[in-house]
């Protein structure tokens, strides 16, 4: 099993800045690509970003050029760092990792971008 805990979330103005992390442990051998979800008030959950084993990354077309995801292999860590933030971007905002187990999510962080 795979245990995943996200840290970070907070409230920022429009156009601040804010990292998250999701910290891994457990069966973390068995852990590919790993990534973020995140889910608005009254809409359905969103792939955001995604990172490979081999750090081949994807986006969501929305975020594209703000986010940038990252991987640290010997703190089994993945950050989320966003810039120019929207209110649009307000949301929860979940990890998850890829297993041999299938998938872990973590808990959430909220994320709340005042305009």
């Amino acid at each position: 099993q795979v245990q995943l805990v996200e840290s970070g979330g907070g409230l920022v103005q429009a156009g601040g800045s804010l990292r998250l992390s999701c910290a891994a442990s457990g069966s973390i051998d068995s852990i590919n690509a790993m990534g973020w979800y995140r889910q608005a008030p009254g809409k359905q959950r969103e792939l955001v970003a995604t990172i490979t084993g081999d750090g081949t990354t994807n986006y969501a077309g929305s975020v594209k050029g703000r986010f940038t995801i990252s991987r640290d292999n010997t703190k089994n860590t993945v950050y989320l760092q966003m810039n120019s933030l929207k209110p649009e971007d307000t949301a929860v905002y979940y990890c998850y990792a890829n297993g041999i187990r299938g998938r872990a999510w973590g808990q959430g962080t909220l994320v709340t971008v005042s305009s």
